[in-house]
């Protein structure tokens, strides 16, 4: 016979979960209206999650809470202030025991950009001293485009680890370099690992040109959630109903008005911060606390937190090696006492790995080629057209492209660099150049590539 209980079990043996007609179709003699009421006291029991709304809604059970084994407490090895330790202590209550609390609007309203700092002037220093690249004057991005192809692979892999992903590093980077699908993965993991390659790409790519602000921030959602989302039409677009947060007594704001108008206050407030690791910082605290999206928050703000670091050559922040156990308490710090100490100490543990990574391999970059950066635009739309335009000669296409340029030494030294591209061009790089695989692979059969 049908009850609550059996309604859950349907849902947790299926993770991907279920919408109301699935469930109808599972649990025939259960009326709708009854179904509907089950469903909704598993959720205030926080035992399922609603996803999406209206026909796109779907119901996933939430695993229940590890019990309390050594892989689940927050790591000893991640040095806190007594601040932090008195945060983790209340985080690590029963729900039961944590007061129920909504959205604060005075948390953001309290922040005055270059007045207020979440991170002390001694935490700055050290962190710029600790990122310092040595091309601080160089155009923004410069450093970022140097190692983009590492940061692809560990970028990916370590912030998708965070939200469950079981790709290993190593699969990650045959997916990134070869587009090689790891074998027994579900297909949201494989998206999800694609996903940040194409928000990692977006944010350098264009470092020299993007900004804090609502398209850089829509665009970048929509490249993190593509294909991810129960309903496509949330992808890049502030969230219209209301969201539950799993293990969390915080309940965010559920009115699209509101939501929309404390997100243009925080982007405001955000783009006005000078510093980039404060900038970095605040990001990662207001984004994931206004739930500005129907899901992949988190995710979204942690790629934000490093468009300010790639602007300004300093080292990215990778989440190398971050516990999730540690990460998701700290966010809890932020929903449920809009307290930033717990987050700062683990920002600061978590940029000094990172750094020791990327300065290692500071002395093995070769030095930007002066010519490729100053032509790097047009190497990009040239080598589109010539993808494009499939049928063509490539040679045709790029010395078309290149017939407004005055000097015949830069026309034959861009095409140089252009055919260069073509030649090594392959699946992973493609949207450094706004293409698809179907382009790719039609333009190879033109131009009789087996």
């Amino acid at each position: 016979m049908s009850s609550p209980d059996a309604i859950h079990q349907s849902l947790q043996s299926h993770p991907a979960g279920l919408s109301i007609g699935q469930l109808l179709e599972m649990h025939p003699t259960v009326p709708r209206r009854t179904l509907q009421r089950w469903l909704s006291a598993l959720v205030a029991q926080h035992k399922v999650r609603a996803e999406g709304a209206a026909r796109a809604r779907r119901y996933r059970a939430i695993p229940p809470p590890p019990q309390d084994t050594e892989t689940d407490r927050f790591p000893s090895h991640i040095p806190l202030s007594a601040d932090s330790r008195d945060i983790l202590a209340y985080v690590d209550q029963p729900l039961e025991a944590r007061a129920p609390v909504g959205y604060q609007r005075e948390f953001l309203d309290a922040y005055q950009p270059n007045k207020t700092r979440y991170l002390p002037e001694p935490v700055r220093r050290q962190l710029h001293a600790m990122g310092d690249t040595g091309q601080i004057e160089r155009p923004a991005g410069t450093y970022g485009r140097a190692i983009l192809d590492r940061l692809l692979i560990d970028l990916s892999w370590a912030s998708s680890h965070l939200e469950g992903n079981t790709y290993s590093r190593l699969d990650t980077r045959e997916l990134i370099e070869h587009g090689q699908a790891a074998i027994g993965k579900a297909a949201a993991e494989t998206q999800m690992i694609l996903n940040h390659k194409a928000a990692i790409e977006l944010l350098v790519d264009n470092a020299d040109l993007v900004d804090f602000n609502r398209h850089t921030l829509l665009n970048l959602h929509a490249a993190l959630s593509e294909n991810l989302l129960p309903n496509p039409a949330d992808e890049g677009r502030p969230r219209q109903h209301r969201v539950e947060i799993g293990k969390s007594v915080y309940r965010p704001l559920d009115t699209p008005a509101r939501i929309e108008e404390d997100l243009d206050l925080l982007l405001d407030k955000l783009a006005r911060i000078e510093d980039p690791f404060e900038q970095s910082f605040f990001s990662m605290v207001h984004l994931p606390y206004l739930q500005p999206f129907a899901d992949i928050n988190k995710r979204t703000s942690r790629l934000a937190a490093n468009l300010p670091l790639i602007r300004a050559n300093l080292c990215p922040l990778t989440f190398l090696g971050v516990p999730e156990q540690a990460y998701s308490r700290a966010i809890l710090g932020i929903y449920e006492l809009t307290r930033v100490e717990l987050l700062r100490d683990l920002y600061l543990w978590a940029y000094e790995r990172s750094t020791q990574e990327y300065l290692a391999i500071k002395r093995d970059l070769a030095e930007p080629d002066p010519l490729r950066l100053m032509w790097r635009q047009r190497i990009k739309e040239t080598v589109r057209e010539v993808v494009l335009q499939a049928e063509s000669n490539p040679l045709d296409v790029i010395e078309q492209s290149l017939a407004d340029l005055a000097s015949d030494e830069d026309r034959r030294n861009v095409a140089d660099l252009i055919v260069e591209e073509v030649r090594r061009l392959h699946e992973g790089v493609l949207a450094r150049y706004g293409l698809r695989p179907a382009e790719f692979r039609r333009w190879r059969e033109e131009q009789g590539y087996r």
